[in-house]
């Protein structure tokens, strides 16, 4: 009895958090559309407040260049644009370079303590009533400080959310295929939690906040941008989704260092939600709250061990049935199961063998990501997660 009720406990968190939250999201933004008030875009063409482009680097010389080309790019009046970069800790001579650039406010000091010590100390620099995040290594879409400040015009909206996206090529290993596909899914998501009520969270490669609402962050933060963004969640501001805002990366260089980066967000997951317990609370969040407990608590703390816990309570189960037919419904989620391990072990054998085999990078990926959840959440609890981000080489 305790084993088959486990099963279902396990089979049931994976199911929606992978699959049924998003029905369930799908369904209630459908009846809205259908019988209650569509977000309407506030039209105010005179609006276009003065920003500030916030940019955070260590020792990032080689994507110097492309940055701050595509930062003078946008479509976005000049002089109203403050380009400020924190270089903190760098000693690759990229404080030097952009120091060396015109329009350019860097400053730099040579001890390295973390990006967000180095987003505190920055935002004190900070001129302008709306600050926009991005990372050094991306390229934001042209239109991309227009698509946020429009969100701004709604003044219940204290934080707008950049759409990430992963430029894919046709022979992407499986680190390229798995994570654009997740991200697909994810910002599809986003754009669904936005059109119900409120998006959950940002990312740190592209998302801006109204500068009165910051309010610095403890300094070993491990995911500043959902931090940042759902503390102003938390205080009764919308966090507004907006797909044609966004930043483009390439891929991890391979699942190794997709991996490496998985763990430290895991690590951050489980910190994240330490420190947001209060965001759980209905009767003071509302909606928000289920939001916030079905798109991220669940996959970053629930998700991850009701996987691998699964295949073992189904096999002790069919063993304690001592049957083996594929009509009992146990022994055909075992061998669906087994099946799944067996795709991703051979997923992980060929992209070793650099055997390109697309029909098999899904089921790795998936394994892989929430093996690296298991593996950062062991690391959260020892305490040996370092606040300093250790980048993760990219694809060219």
């Amino acid at each position: 009895m305790i084993l088959s009720v486990l099963f279902w406990v396990f089979l049931f968190i994976l199911f929606y958090t992978y699959a049924g939250y998003a029905l369930v999201l799908w369904f209630f933004v459908g009846l809205k559309k259908l019988f209650g008030k569509q977000k309407v875009l506030l039209e105010n063409k005179d609006y276009e407040p003065e920003v500030c482009l916030f940019v955070t680097a260590f020792n990032e010389k080689d994507y110097i260049g492309q940055k701050v080309k595509n930062a003078f790019s946008l479509d976005y009046p000049k002089e109203k644009i403050q380009y400020l970069w924190i270089t903190d800790g760098s000693n690759d001579g990229s404080p030097e370079v952009l120091e060396g650039i015109d329009q350019l406010e860097v400053h730099h000091q040579p001890e390295r303590r973390g990006k967000m010590h180095a987003m505190n100390r920055g935002m004190k620099f900070v001129k302008a009533p709306v600050v926009i995040f991005s990372d050094s290594n991306t390229i934001l879409g042209k239109d991309s400080i227009r698509e946020i400040v429009d969100c701004f015009k709604d003044p219940k909206v204290g934080c707008v959310a950049g759409e990430k996206r992963i430029i894919q090529h046709d022979e992407e290993a499986a680190a390229g295929a798995g994570e654009g596909l997740y991200w697909k899914f994810e910002s599809w998501i986003k754009r669904k939690d936005w059109e119900l009520n409120s998006a959950v969270g940002a990312v740190g490669e592209l998302f801006a906040v109204r500068t009165e609402l910051f309010e610095d962050v403890e300094t070993d933060t491990l995911l500043d941008d959902f931090i940042i963004s759902l503390r102003i969640a938390q205080r009764g501001y919308k966090i507004a989704y907006a797909p044609n805002a966004y930043a483009e990366e390439t891929a991890s260089l391979n699942v190794k260092e997709e991996l490496k980066r998985k763990v430290r967000i895991a690590a951050g997951g489980i910190q994240t939600i330490m420190r947001l317990k209060g965001l759980l609370n209905p009767f003071k969040n509302g909606l928000l709250s289920w939001q916030y407990f079905s798109h991220k608590v669940l996959r970053w703390a629930f998700a991850p061990p009701a996987l691998f816990l699964l295949f073992i309570i189904n096999l002790l189960l069919v063993i304690s049935f001592n049957s083996w037919s594929a009509s009992n419904f146990y022994v055909l989620v075992l061998y669906l199961q087994v099946l799944c391990y067996t795709a991703a072990a051979l997923g992980w054998y060929f992209e070793n063998k650099k055997v390109r085999m697309k029909v098999l990078f899904v089921p790795y990926y998936f394994v892989m990501i929430n093996y690296a959840s298991i593996l950062g959440i062991i690391r959260y609890i020892k305490g040996q997660q370092s606040v300093n981000w250790e980048k993760s080489k990219r694809a060219g």
